[in-house]
């Protein structure tokens, strides 16, 4: 049987660097699954990664991808009961590739009634999000959040107004999300809104912030000294300067936290982002054939995009 994956052998524009390469399945590794990819989402996560950000600590070559979904056809040993089940089959081998092969243990079971299309995009961005309301939470507390247009910046902002946030204020870069925020019940802000932003910012305690640069910059200057900053993210990629020692600024990355969990306390945090997603609401997407990667990665960076390409194989 073969295997076709998005390989990159060196750092780079994805669209220039990643290759399609086919071969031959290996064998099974003891204590593995194997899983036929049916959807895998594009994320920043996926293609920061292949420009070089993390080169310090990726091997080449290595295979794109993070997340997604697909249904076990191989499994070895006590796993078979996992046999043709529908899994995220995560923190394997990358998931842009047609089969994946992954830890049976870390393979996340999908519920009945969610989606094929939700699935494949519930670690990413719900995770993060999740985890970072329980680290930083947002009670009774005014909340700023980056990026509002993305999906990440969507679920923290969702998920903190359910958590008893006393206001969550969204800035975006694009006009075509102040109505899907209004929608939310977040206060849209303008990203070119300098005083509005300021404003925000002076009354914040808890700032999410995935953008960084000049916007990070400006937002840490105005907020109160007793608020809390949380980095997650450069989409400008432009770092920002600590001009005072006040506010607190803390780096959230989700392999940080990883390595320390146990594949129970793993799976038992789906539980959680299961009944979060099911009350939530997430983007739209659009299906583009695997083989039409480019078009893929091309219409995640075109601008006032509002849907989510998920790579169908």
């Amino acid at each position: 049987m073969y295997n076709t994956s998005l390989v990159y052998r060196c750092f780079g524009d994805p669209l220039t660097t990643l290759q399609e390469e086919t071969a031959t399945l290996a064998p099974l590794r003891a204590g593995a699954i194997r899983v036929k990819m049916r959807f895998s989402p594009v994320n920043a996560s996926d293609l920061i990664p292949i420009a070089g950000a993390y080169s310090h600590r990726i091997t080449l070559p290595a295979i794109a991808g993070y997340e997604g979904v697909g249904v076990v056809t191989e499994t070895n040993g006590s796993n078979a009961n996992l046999l043709g089940t529908r899994v995220l089959p995560l923190r394997g081998s990358g998931t842009w590739q047609q089969y994946v092969d992954c830890p049976a243990e870390l393979a996340v079971p999908v519920p009945d009634d969610i989606a094929d299309t939700l699935a494949a995009r519930a670690w990413i961005n719900p995770f993060a999000a999740q985890m970072m309301l329980e680290l930083y939470p947002v009670r009774g507390k005014h909340v700023l959040i980056t990026a509002a247009g993305s999906d990440c910046a969507g679920y923290l902002a969702q998920w903190a107004r359910l958590q008893g946030a006393k206001s969550v204020t969204g800035i975006y870069r694009s006009a075509i999300h102040a109505q899907r925020l209004a929608a939310y019940g977040i206060a849209p802000l303008a990203d070119s809104d300098s005083a509005g932003i300021k404003q925000a910012a002076a009354k914040a305690a808890v700032v999410y912030d995935a953008v960084g640069g000049t916007l990070a910059e400006t937002i840490l200057q105005a907020m109160p000294q007793d608020g809390m900053f949380i980095s997650y993210g450069l989409l400008s990629e432009e770092p920002f300067s600590i001009r005072r020692r006040l506010p607190v600024v803390h780096w959230f990355h989700i392999r940080n936290y990883l390595d320390a969990m146990p594949a129970s306390a793993w799976q038992q945090a789906f539980v959680g982002i299961w009944d979060q997603l099911r009350n939530s609401q997430s983007s739209e997407v659009t299906l583009i054939d695997f083989h039409q990667w480019q078009q893929a990665i091309a219409q995640y960076h075109s601008a006032g995009r509002t849907v989510k390409p998920l790579l169908a194989f």
